[in-house]
């Protein structure tokens, strides 16, 4: 019998298939967007007369990458405004927030972020550094994990901010000796402030996905899940960029979006989420995820723990964090969502609110039967030893953000000396929960932290940030390369339910990035120094880099 000539042909280098029947090929055939033939010599014999023939000329092919949680909307706006990565110099910071006023003139407001925690003492930045910078314009921008912002005295006094103004119960105003705000506002406390800026545009929000998928193509992502769609609670709304690009095919990349759990309503927002999902499963998106938002995190001590943070002389506080979402109706609301078919995705880093989440699950498992929902735990900073064989017990799967597992100033002087040794120790424990049979997943939280996949599987491996040289964190908690790539490709294609990607076997869809070297060939300290040559999504290239 005549087989079909391939549309597509790679050979000339290793097929790294993802596939534990056959780990590696050397050609991979694809006809009409899906992968017809993976192996060797006989594969190259479906090239015809009109097959595009690829070289990989000794580079690697693998399944595209997907990342489990990111915010490409809000990255992708983020982008266009105030940048404040890439450097933790709070002399570089006022510079680029007055050289970025003085370009924008026009401009309400200031906006932007991606400052870091570790470049101010206490990890809270001060009003008068940014009165300093812009004296006649309000300043608002967010800290790099999201969960802060940093403000200058118009900002203030423009949202009625006094020593007289209380704490809303999600959040906190952070003050002086005297009482006065400092210019710094925690978790639920940045509404004050955020909800008086001018409200983005549909056409902003837009240009900020279609901006964030040229980048995240770039880094061999062909996959995502949008943690945040349908904000509310303060987070914007960014599902009618989605809806418009699904329904225009300008959404290139395949998207789950996790629909927002309010924290000020209970389960009567659930018929709501109903109609979301079937209002907004389109084209390549599909809305069928629910996002809690369980606690906050650890460097303004938020994420909820299981024992009180410490203060700076080591001895317990009255703190131990919070919970968003009542610990005693979560279950309930989990098993409604996932009795309606959908899968939930959890904030959780604290010891306590992993211990919450996994509650909730059993709770679902034990009222609705095994379901192939698929619930999600992200972040996973602190997981209390009894509790990491509960995921493979419960089905719940570790969505990893690896990048985050290492020495830094952020976790060696605001997080660790707060936690104690023991709970230190207990600080995303990648190895453990492998070991006890997890399914992994990884995403980035970009614009939290870099949407690489490449830097958050080196860091996976090496448990040292790329570029340092310094001890590495907690080793005994490092994955193997194999694993660390699967939890970007299987893994993550498994959360997404997207049985048809994540490996390269035929049948399933062409979703592919080209390396410019074998990982495995080198050493484990140069990983971060891979690159993306190629991305394909169902066999169209969305990304060539100018050296390929």
């Amino acid at each position: 019998m005549t087989r079909q000539p391939a549309d597509l042909l790679f050979t000339g280098g290793p097929i790294l298939t993802m596939d534990p029947a056959r780990s590696r090929a050397t050609a991979l055939a694809v006809t009409g967007g899906r992968i017809t033939a993976v192996g060797h010599g006989e594969v190259r014999d479906l090239a015809g007369p009109r097959t595009e023939v690829v070289d990989l000329r000794g580079r690697p092919l693998l399944p595209g990458f997907q990342d489990a949680h990111v915010h490409a909307v809000m990255g992708g706006i983020e982008l266009g405004e105030c940048d404040l990565t890439g450097t933790v110099d709070p002399a570089e910071y006022l510079r680029r927030v007055r050289a970025y006023a003085a370009a924008h003139p026009d401009r309400e407001w200031i906006t932007g972020g991606g400052w870091s925690m570790e470049s101010f003492a206490g990890g809270t930045p001060t009003r008068e550094a940014l009165d300093a910078a812009v004296p006649d314009r309000p300043v608002y921008l967010v800290n790099r994990d999201h969960h802060g912002a940093w403000v200058n005295t118009r900002a203030l006094e423009l949202a009625g901010i006094t020593a007289g103004t209380a704490d809303p119960s999600d959040g906190r105003v952070e003050r002086d000796g005297e009482g006065r705000p400092t210019g710094m506002l925690q978790e639920g406390a940045m509404i004050l402030v955020g909800r008086l800026l001018p409200a983005r545009t549909r056409d902003d929000r837009i240009a900020g996905l279609l901006r964030a998928q040229e980048m995240l193509h770039g880094l061999g992502v062909t996959a995502w899940q949008d943690a945040l769609v349908c904000g509310s609670d303060g987070y914007p709304d960014v599902s009618d960029a989605y809806a418009a690009a699904a329904a225009d095919g300008s959404l290139t990349a395949t998207v789950v979006g996790a629909l927002w759990w309010s924290r000020a309503r209970g389960d009567e927002q659930i018929p709501d989420l109903l109609d979301k999902r079937e209002r907004l499963t389109r084209g390549r998106l599909r809305c069928t995820s629910v996002k809690i938002m369980q606690d906050g995190v650890a460097e303004n001590f938020t994420a909820g723990m299981t024992a009180p943070y410490l203060d700076g002389c080591g001895c317990a506080t009255a703190n131990s964090g919070l919970s968003f979402v009542d610990p005693e109706a979560l279950p309930g609301y989990v098993t409604a969502l996932d009795a309606h078919g959908f899968q939930v995705h959890f904030h959780a880093l604290g010891d306590r609110a992993v211990r919450e989440a996994l509650d909730a699950v059993e709770a679902a498992r034990a009222a609705n039967g095994w379901r192939d929902t698929r619930p999600h735990l992200a972040h996973l900073q602190v997981v209390h030893p009894d509790d990491v064989g509960r995921f493979r017990a419960l089905g719940a799967t570790a969505n990893m953000q690896p990048l985050w597992a290492a020495h830094e100033p952020q976790m060696d002087e605001l997080t660790i000396p707060f936690l104690g040794p023991e709970r230190a120790a207990w600080q995303y424990p990648f190895g453990d929960l492998l070991r006890a049979g997890t399914t992994l997943a990884a995403g980035s939280d970009w614009p939290v932290s870099s949407a690489n996949p490449i830097e958050g599987i080196h860091v996976a491996v090496n448990r040292v940030l790329p570029g340092g040289d310094g001890k590495p964190f907690l080793p005994e908690q490092a994955l193997d390369l194999a694993t660390a790539l699967a939890a970007y490709t299987a893994g993550s294609a498994y959360v997404n339910h997207l049985d048809d990607t994540g490996s390269l076997r035929p049948g399933n869809r062409a979703d592919l990035v080209v390396l410019d070297r074998d990982p495995f060939a080198g050493p484990a300290a140069a990983i971060a120094e891979t690159r993306v040559h190629l991305t394909y999504v169902d066999g169209v290239r969305v990304h060539t880099a100018p050296d390929a």
